[in-house]
């Protein structure tokens, strides 16, 4: 009888679970479903866009939002997240390409700044949206565009510290290099966007001016089997 009733106490346990699962994926994909319609409405409304351009675009309303991301800081966060995502896949991707024994540091740095400027161009009014935070009137406690930054120079200086201990030079400078190089990067990112696109230098231009900047800073350094410094 005791075993009846631990196998009747479980079974409304066992229910409760798979239900309480069911609905978390529900809540997942929902939330999902709301990001894509906001990064639809930013690319229809730029990077402006407002609570009811993107509830219409959902086809919901503010409330229903706000129900899954509690405020629109929360929406952005989301928002930002999803699109960091991107940032930190494309320039990960960049670098192994560029880690391979017949890629020089130079392509490296090369990769790195154009899959970043690549992703910018191709997505604008969404970039300004994550950067310029229109949903947001406040101090995020944590922000996910320095998260990205941070992974980004991980990514980056974990590659130069390969070349630093190949020429003997001081390893720690790698990281400091690194940040130099990611922060630069997103500083001229965000000008080239600002200047009207009639007047815009061509992304081929602006990586190849960044490259050089870097590169002529580093490449006394920075050695690998087919690097030359000339």
């Amino acid at each position: 009888m005791d075993d009846d009733v631990a196998t009747t106490a479980a079974g409304p346990a066992t229910t409760r679970d798979g239900r309480d699962s069911r609905w978390e994926r529900h809540r997942e994909e929902r939330r999902a479903a709301l990001v894509d319609a906001t990064i639809r409405a930013i690319r229809v409304h730029g990077a402006g866009v407002g609570m009811d351009d993107i509830a219409a675009e959902a086809g919901t309303s503010k409330t229903v939002i706000y129900r899954h991301f509690d405020d629109k800081a929360g929406l952005y966060r989301a928002v930002a997240e999803r699109i960091d995502g991107r940032v930190v896949r494309n320039v990960g991707a960049a670098l192994s390409r560029s880690s391979t024994p017949a890629a020089d540091t130079r392509e490296l740095v090369e990769s790195t700044v154009e899959a970043y400027l690549a992703l910018v161009e191709s997505d604008t009014e969404v970039y300004r949206f994550v950067v310029n935070r229109p949903l947001v009137d406040r101090p995020l406690a944590d922000d996910p565009v320095g998260g990205t930054v941070d992974q980004v120079t991980d990514q980056l200086t974990g590659l130069l510290l390969d070349s630093l201990r190949a020429s003997a030079t001081d390893p720690s400078r790698a990281r400091t290099w690194a940040i130099a190089l990611v922060g630069s990067v997103r500083a001229v990112a965000d000008d080239w966007l600002a200047t009207p696109e009639s007047d815009r230098a061509p992304r081929a231009s602006v990586v190849d001016s960044l490259t050089e900047l870097a590169w002529h800073g580093l490449a006394p350094v920075l050695t690998s089997p087919t690097t030359t410094t000339s």
